[in-house]
């Protein structure tokens, strides 16, 4: 199954070449479960010419917010729609996490509450699962229709569900630990309270559940595409 990754947002220069991009990391994640990929670097619109050019997407996190003014956002969440009306699978992490939501009728914000950076524990229907996060903005308002899959006291909203065609995660299971202390070493400082980052150091070698939601959106990628050869046989 091939997955067009719609990349919006890349890794800090001072990390790229030891840990790599953000389509990188994704690929690595995904390693081994049936899936190839090709990369859009959307971020500079390059776009795919339709939503059928691949079997599925996946949209990775960014440094923009949802609601910001860039040219690449209208055309994306306008993507996003095409490929839900013709029932094409698409993933969203973080910023993917929040586009698909705006671009469905849902509502994203800054959070008051601040940042959520590292290790962090969400209840997907009663089972914790800890990945790490990096955001401070937040999907406050699902779109009709969108079940909420995962929650936390800090994120009401921490992973959506619509139907069978989209998945999409607040948290980062593409991040690794090494990776989100190199954000905390260049993109923190000044912007992160000091305070969380120390917290979110304590937890560095936590257990992640990285590969556990690897499986979940394998799972879901690959389970659409089994349904959709049923209904053409």
């Amino acid at each position: 199954m091939q997955i067009g990754i719609l990349q919006t947002g890349t890794s800090p220069d001072a990390l790229k070449d030891d840990l790599g991009d953000y389509p990188d990391m994704f690929e690595k994640l995904l390693a081994g479960r049936g899936l190839t990929f090709r990369r859009y670097r959307v971020e500079t619109m390059d776009f795919p010419a339709s939503v059928t050019d691949c079997d599925g997407w996946l949209i990775t996190g960014s440094r923009h917010g949802a609601y910001e003014d860039h040219a690449f956002i209208p055309p994306l969440e306008e993507f996003v729609r095409k490929a839900y009306a013709a029932h094409v699978p698409v993933v969203g992490i973080c910023f993917g996490h929040q586009i698909i939501a705006q671009a469905m009728g849902g509502k994203v914000e800054r959070h008051p509450g601040g940042w959520s950076v590292g290790a962090t524990d969400y209840d997907f229907g009663g089972q914790k699962i800890t990945l790490n996060a990096w955001h401070r903005d937040q999907v406050k308002k699902a779109p009709e229709g969108a079940e909420v899959v995962a929650t936390n006291e800090f994120c009401e909203n921490a992973a959506l569900l619509y139907d069978d065609r989209m998945f999409t995660v607040q948290a980062h299971p593409e991040f690794r630990p090494e990776f989100v202390d190199g954000l905390m070493r260049t993109r923190g400082p000044g912007l992160v309270p000091e305070d969380l980052m120390a917290k979110a150091r304590d937890r560095l070698t936590d257990p992640l559940h990285d590969q556990t939601m690897a499986d979940r959106i394998a799972t879901f990628l690959l389970d659409h595409q089994t349904r959709a050869e049923k209904l053409r046989a």
